[in-house]
Formats: structure tokens, C-alpha cells, sequence
């Protein structure tokens, strides 16, 4: 469906106000407790294998009611760009962990705003992104190798961690209005799992394309279903393309990384 360009002066207007409606409030509710989880895993894998879990854009696709289109997988491609960019200017430049996820965000936010003003609403690009997409999950994930990483554990209290988790999810809520489908993969939980996860970026950064070959074909499911069985049953049917998507991968990376272990500690014990 095309928007007019009456409706599209009007969703230019809603941007410029800051309104929480009720998918909103969920949408805070259920990223505070997926990035709380987050925070109190130890292990690297644990905390990329919570990052995966695409709740945040189900609720957030309900929040803004548009259709499934280019933008959420252009999305996706920035939030690689988000997840390297903070690793980079991290571990590279020496740049401190906050400034280097504000910098990432707001990177993700020009860039956003800047396709939606110029991208063409067509579903032929949403396939062509989608295929695009893929191809690059594939060659990163078979470029990017296993590292071993020092996990870390939250160690502040719950009742102290989950207020400051709440606060900065209602500020990214409240800045994200105006950035259409790529709202719904903007990095809520991305912001939370770069800061908690800051010594083991790289597994983070790494499970990037594992998002992207198991969320696209979700979304693809969407894009075929959503105008004959409308947006929140198409996200129904996306989740068991997910699910059947993700198990498979889950194991496959899984079972390199245990592989690159064993294989780094035989090397160790020759030594």
C-alpha cells in the first residue's frame, strides 16, 4: 500500500511531537526486561543469543503500524553498522564505551532519516534489499571468525539496574518517532547489550548476520502475508520462520565455537 503524499505530511507533523500511546509503553516494558536479562548473563554467547530475540520488533511494528517494507531490512544493515561502529571506535580509536554507543546512535539516526526522506516506497527494492541483505549476513558470517572473550556479569542490584534500563529506553522511544520501519530494528536493546557487553563486542558484533538471516526471512513472511491477514497475524507467522531459522544457525554456531575452543586449547597443551 502506497501513502499519499497528504499522509505522508501528517506522519511528518506526528514526528515533530514526542506521543506515547500503548504499544509504546509495552514497547518499554518488554526492552527493559530483555536488556535486563541481558545485563545478568555472563557468558558472551548468552547475551548475543538474547540480542537476537526479535521482541523488541514485533512491539515496535505494532507501535508504528506501517506495513513491512524496505526500511526494517535497510534497518538491519545499520544496526551492523551501529554494533562495528562501537566496537571500532572502542577497541580502536580508545574511545569511551557511552560516548562511543551515542556516537553509533546517532550515526544510525542521520542515516535513518536520510533513506526515509529519499527511499521510494516499491516493493521491489524491499526485495532487493532482502537479497542483498542475506548475501552480506553470509559473507560475515563466514568471514568473521570465533573469539574468545571475557565475559561480564551486572553488578548492580536489579532494583537499582532496571530504573536506568527503563530511563534510557523511554529516551530512545521518545527520539525514534520519525524513523518509520527503521524504528523497528533500531538498537534499544543494542545500546543496553553494547555497554553491558563491552568487553566481548566482537561475539556481539559477530551475531549481527545471525539477526539478519534469521529476521529477514521473517520479515519476508510478513511482506507476503500482512495485507490478506493484516500486520499482527503476518508477525505471528514470521516468528515460526524465525524460530525454524534460528535453531539451525544457533547449533551451527554453537558447535564452531566449542570446535574453535577445543582446538585453541590442544594447541596451548602441545605448547
Amino acid at each position: 500500500m502506497r501513502y499519499s503524499a497528504i499522509h505522508r505530511d501528517s506522519e511528518c507533523e506526528n514526528a515533530m511531537s514526542i506521543t506515547i500511546g500503548f504499544w509504546d509503553l509495552v514497547l518499554v516494558v518488554v526492552v527493559s526486561l530483555q536488556a535486563t536479562i541481558l545485563a545478568y548473563f555472563y557468558q558472551p554467547k548468552w547475551k548475543a543469543f538474547m540480542l537476537t530475540l526479535p521482541i523488541p520488533f514485533t512491539v515496535a511494528c505494532m507501535a508504528v503500524g506501517r506495513p513491512i517494507d524496505a526500511t526494517n531490512v535497510l534497518g538491519l544493515i545499520l544496526l551492523l553498522g551501529f554494533t562495528h561502529g562501537v566496537r571500532l571506535l572502542h577497541y580502536k580509536f580508545h574511545l569511551q564505551i557511552i560516548p562511543a554507543i551515542a556516537l553509533a546512535v546517532l550515526s544510525y539516526c542521520l542515516l535513518g532519516w536520510i533513506i526515509v526522506g529519499i527511499l521510494p516506497e516499491d516493493k521491489i527494492i524491499f526485495w532487493v534489499s532482502s537479497i542483498c541483505a542475506l548475501i552480506i549476513a553470509v559473507v560475515l558470517l563466514k568471514m568473521l571468525p570465533h573469539r574468545a572473550e571475557q565475559g561480564h556479569r551486572s553488578s548492580l542490584p536489579v532494583w537499582i539496574k532496571l530504573p536506568i534500563i527503563v530511563g534510557v529506553v523511554l529516551f530512545l522511544v521518545a527520539i525514534k518517532k520519525n524513523l518509520h520501519g527503521f524504528m523497528t530494528v533500531f538498537p534499544m536493546v543494542g545500546v543496553i547489550a553494547a555497554y553491558e557487553a563491552r568487553n566481548s563486542l566482537w561475539t556481539i558484533s559477530r551475531q549481527i548476520p545471525v539477526v539478519m538471516l534469521t529476521m529477514i526471512p521473517m520479515m519476508m513472511v510478513c511482506q507476503l502475508t500482512q495485507n490478506s491477514v493484516g500486520l499482527g497475524f503476518s508477525l505471528v507467522l514470521g516468528w515460526v520462520v524465525f524460530i525454524l531459522m534460528l535453531i539451525p544457525i544457533t547449533k551451527f554456531m554453537w558447535s564452531a565455537e566449542t570446535a574453535a575452543a577445543d582446538k585453541s586449547e590442544k594447541a596451548i597443551n602441545v605448547e
